[in-house]
């Protein structure tokens, strides 16, 4: 698959946006000083961060005056993966950059965060405001017994106090983990049991959908199951006491403390993360502090554009990676939008009203969405002041050609979109937003900065113009420093590096195009394999996901014992929609002519759900163990999915089929 190099990009940045834009600049900045090619655009600029890892973020660390309070050795000690070790010797605290802009007195009384709920109000938080939080909370901790390295959890939505909690956890040096609130007690005991948490923030309760949510029995549960908690703190979202035992959240940030940052090495650990955990218990993810500091940095201030100007809004929860990158806007002086609820509440319009009403400039969303929304016949240009909006990026899975046309066509024609790949396992982009690039149809515009990001083939050759696994060959700054509880480091070097030694293999399927940029086609890990032919599950969905009978699909191959291949399509049907032959030929026809006659599917089966992890993703691995016949309770963890009787229609089927 070559690029067609006369196919019109659907957006192009102008001369002055191109110019205004950081990345711009910040490549000026690093000719003068670094040696950086001043001429050549971005992908010299990109060239230049990978071949030049040490020197290059050694000037992002400039370019965003990154205070080390102890200077380092070498950018980096040992390049080796897994194990690579950035700024050795360096000291720094993530807290303190993420609160500089406090310092700044034009800018104190300036909204630090902006919270939206369901009822649409807007409660500011300023940046003063947050700082004396964190201090008074910040000292409360370290009177709690809190020392560097112990774990801090928080049971919380998308709330202010989520993100005053994790900062000052990070100013003590603690490590902060977190899950949703709409995560069952089960899925949370997974995570926080494995890192053994001395303190644990949560809430009453929640709202979501139009109704409360009641959590007091779970946070009942959560308390007796985690024996190493010296102190629950209660926020009483629902407006409920706190219980015996438990201290107030008021209390506690009450204060008018100077914040102390607590200056730690690079490497020291900043939060846990964790895998979805569908066949097994979640893994541990820990990243560092000044790993992510630079990498946001990066991430943020370059390839997403953001400044002290911008409003930054990211439909997340605080389950999922994207909570913690869309905290991390705070580093560029951004006000961060946080909205806790529903996303399509009252209506699937929900969060472009939130958009319109917070002012974003940068409005970040799932792909899922884009298309329920194309899928509904929304106007969101037309019916919602989006004039602020510059760039709607989307991730968690890939945006299908038409979620480009429909973004452009109903949202705004000079828009930027953002279709960006990348993972908890480095809390960050490996491709994406490029604000200096145009955008073509169902394509990320580029790999990031500092990424050395490759398709290769079995083999370990490197690809262009074809399907290949999307490897990293260069260590990044916010790989992982570790997993918890895995002292000899296996399964961490099991995860990424079993395929290619000493490279960084991610686990979905890529193309690198011959102008640069990178069309992803979902996991490798769930491959459909015909004929000797690999081909993307997300392809498909592409395809069958246009038609307007069918609400969301599912696909797998298995490999089957006498040598033959089985490829069942599953489809979720839209209300009144009937799978009858008429639809069974129309979904082929529509895989046959977009795709290929080696894509159409051997059935179409109708099913009353397609089954998710608990972050939206759809499950297939899980799925294609239970039609191999592996039993219910070994081939899914059950906490980690959203529905787990939609599992049991699979594994009745494989039973049918033996």
């Amino acid at each position: 698959m070559t690029s067609a190099a006369n196919e019109a990009p659907l957006w192009q940045p102008g001369p002055d946006r191109i110019a205004a834009a950081a990345v711009t600049r910040f490549q000026s900045w690093a000719a003068e000083r670094y040696g950086a090619p001043a001429e050549g655009g971005y992908a010299a600029l990109h060239r230049w961060s990978v071949d030049e890892l040490d020197t290059f973020w050694k000037a992002v660390a400039g370019w965003f005056d990154v205070r080390f309070s102890t200077p380092y050795d070498s950018v980096i000690g040992d390049r080796t993966m897994p194990g690579a070790t950035w700024f050795p010797g360096a000291t720094l605290n993530y807290a303190e950059h993420a609160l500089r802009t406090a310092e700044d007195a034009s800018r104190a009384d300036a909204p630090a965060l902006l919270y939206v709920d369901e009822t649409h109000t807007q409660i500011p938080v300023s940046w003063s405001e947050i700082r004396r939080q964190v201090g008074s909370l910040a000292a409360e901790l370290r009177a709690l017994g809190v020392t560097p390295g112990d774990r801090v959890s928080g049971y919380l939505p998308n709330i202010p106090q989520a993100v005053i909690a994790f900062l000052a956890t990070a100013a003590v040096g603690g490590v902060w983990t977190s899950c949703a609130p709409d995560f069952g007690a089960r899925s949370v005991l997974d995570r926080f049991q494995q890192v053994e948490p001395v303190v644990l923030f949560t809430v009453d309760g929640y709202r979501y959908g139009g109704k409360e949510h009641d959590r007091t029995a779970t946070v009942a549960e959560l308390r007796d199951e985690l024996p190493t908690l010296r102190a629950v703190v209660h926020i009483p979202l629902l407006g409920t006491a706190a219980p015996e035992g438990a201290l107030a959240w008021s209390a506690l940030t009450a204060a008018d403390t100077e914040p102390v940052f607590e200056q730690v090495p690079f490497d020291h650990p900043l939060w846990v993360l964790y895998s979805s955990g569908t066949t097994g218990l979640p893994k541990a993810i820990v990243q560092s502090q000044g790993g992510i500091l630079l990498e946001h940095f990066k991430q943020l201030g370059l390839h997403c554009d953001l400044g002290p100007e911008d409003r930054f809004f990211w439909y997340t929860s605080t389950g999922w990676m994207m909570w913690n990158f869309l905290v991390s806007g705070l580093l560029t002086g951004t006000t961060v939008v946080l909205y806790d609820g529903s996303p399509g509440y009252p209506d699937v319009s929900a969060q472009w009203r939130v958009a319109e009403q917070t002012g974003a400039t940068l409005f970040g969303t799932s792909a899922a969405y884009v298309m329920a929304c194309r899928k509904a016949g929304i106007h969101p240009g037309r019916d919602y002041d989006l004039s602020r909006v510059q760039c709607v990026a989307t991730t968690g899975s890939p945006l299908p050609p038409d979620g480009f046309r429909w973004l452009h066509d109903e949202v705004a024609d000079d828009l930027w979109i953002a279709s960006v790949s990348g993972g908890t396992d480095v809390c960050s982009c490996f491709a994406g937003a490029v604000p200096t690039l145009p955008v073509h149809i169902g394509e990320l515009q580029a790999p990031c900065l500092g990424t050395d990001l490759q398709a290769w083939d079995p083999a370990g050759k490197p690809l262009i113009g074809e399907v290949g696994e999307l490897v990293v060959a260069k260590p990044m700054p916010s790989m992982p420093v570790h997993f918890w509880n895995d002292p000899d480091g296996s399964r961490y070097h099991d995860s990424y590096f079993d395929m290619y030694p000493g490279v960084w293999r991610h686990g979905d399927w890529i193309t690198l195009t011959d102008r640069g940029s990178v069309i992803i086609h979902g996991r490798s890990d769930s491959t459909l394999n015909r004929q000797g032919v690999r081909m993307g599950s997300a392809d498909i969905y592409e395809a069958v996901e246009r038609l307007p009978e069918i609400r969301e699909s599912l696909v797998i191959g298995l490999e089957e014992p006498d040598g033959g291949y089985w490829m069942p399509l599953f489809v979720h049907l839209a209300d009144g929609a009937t799978l009858d032959d008429a639809l069974r030929d129309s979904i082929k026809r529509t895989i046959r002519e977009n795709l290929s006659p080696r894509h159409v599917p051997d059935e179409v089966i109708e099913v009353p759900g397609i089954p998710h992890t608990l972050t939206g993703k759809r499950i297939e691995v899980p799925v294609k163990r239970l039609l191999q016949g592996t039993d219910l309770a070994k081939a899914v963890n059950p906490g980690s999915v959203d529905n787990l009787e939609l599992l049991q229609f699979y594994a009745d089927l494989a039973r049918t089929r033996r």
